[in-house]
């Protein structure tokens, strides 16, 4: 029969554990630190997932992620590279950053960076701000290699304006945001996401037109972008292929990075349907139809026409 000590003595034991893991993994990135610091090694070939918030991206990184071959922080980055280039600093203008923008600093900054917590000088990184940045990004790293999934405008509306309701988790970084926000009404204070240009005119619009604009103002960006991107630094995966064919999607994207594809990965994919990373309900196709945003949605599809046709919808 255990003892009542028992589950004390276990819980102290874990918490020795997380507290000797935390330390350990605190001195390797300041060994790693001091490493970079005599021997300075730019990062080589990083990956950037690009796309509209609520579109995918996640789920594509995050599998990126798995790769024994990347370096990844297997979480959000913005605000490192926010405080690369303080969006107060720019007027809150937008979260865009153009080629001009990039500088030596910046790349031995970031590379230091991502070394010392991976360990790795090729990583995959994402955030909900990089797709308008990807002109700054490939002047930063001009080997770097992108990948850009594509959803289709309902459902990718819908999940925005669900991720809407949750400010606390996608509004953070906007509490200082000069202008008043008061969307819907008054129903949405805080701005989520990211910022493009021309958000000024939509503080006070109705939340499935806000959501427009950026899915709108987001893939116009990434799609202008990669045209001064080489091909071959080039991957484009659409969404629902990788609910009809993860494996084989997925399968393709890393061979078109350069990433090795092996029986990890396969089996990863073979089940990542079935444990959706920040998914707020079901994976599936279409499932704005069932939505009770469904007619405002239905309202501003032709808003967002011209650049779903340029993403082959």
């Amino acid at each position: 029969m255990a003892s009542p000590a028992e589950p004390a003595e276990a819980g102290l034991s874990l918490k020795v554990r997380k507290t000797l893991r935390y330390y350990g993994q605190t001195a390797l990135r300041a060994a790693r630190g001091a490493a970079w610091d005599v021997h300075p090694v730019l990062a080589e070939q990083p990956i950037f997932v690009v796309g509209c918030s609520r579109g995918g991206t996640t789920l594509v990184y995050r599998t990126f992620s798995e790769s024994d071959e990347l370096g990844s922080l297997i979480r959000e980055t913005h605000d490192y590279w926010s405080a690369l280039h303080p969006i107060e600093d720019r007027g809150w203008q937008s979260h865009g950053l153009a080629a001009a923008e990039a500088s030596e600093r910046d790349r031995r900054a970031v590379s230091r960076y991502f070394f010392v917590h991976t360990g790795r000088r090729r990583f995959v990184d994402k955030n909900n701000q990089h797709g308008l940045a990807v002109p700054y990004l490939h002047a930063l790293f001009p080997d770097a290699h992108f990948v850009y999934i594509r959803r289709s405008p309902g459902d990718n509306i819908n999940s925005l304006i669900e991720g809407w309701r949750r400010p606390e988790v996608f509004g953070r970084w906007s509490e200082r945001l000069p202008r008043p926000v008061a969307i819907d009404g008054g129903r949405y204070t805080r701005w989520c996401f990211f910022l493009p240009k021309g958000w000024e005119g939509y503080v006070d619009a109705p939340i499935e037109s806000v959501c427009a604009f950026q899915y709108r103002a987001m893939n116009e960006a990434i799609l202008d972008a990669r045209d001064r991107i080489p091909p071959g630094q080039w991957t484009e995966l659409v969404y629902e292929d990788v609910l009809a064919d993860p494996v084989g999607t997925f399968r393709s994207a890393f061979e078109s990075a350069g990433v090795s594809f092996d029986a990890h990965l396969q089996e990863h994919c073979t089940t990542v349907l079935a444990r959706p990373y920040n998914a707020f309900s079901e994976i599936r196709k279409d499932k704005w139809l069932a939505s009770p945003d469904a007619p405002r949605i239905q309202r501003v599809l032709p808003d967002v026409a011209a650049v779903a046709a340029r993403m082959g919808y």
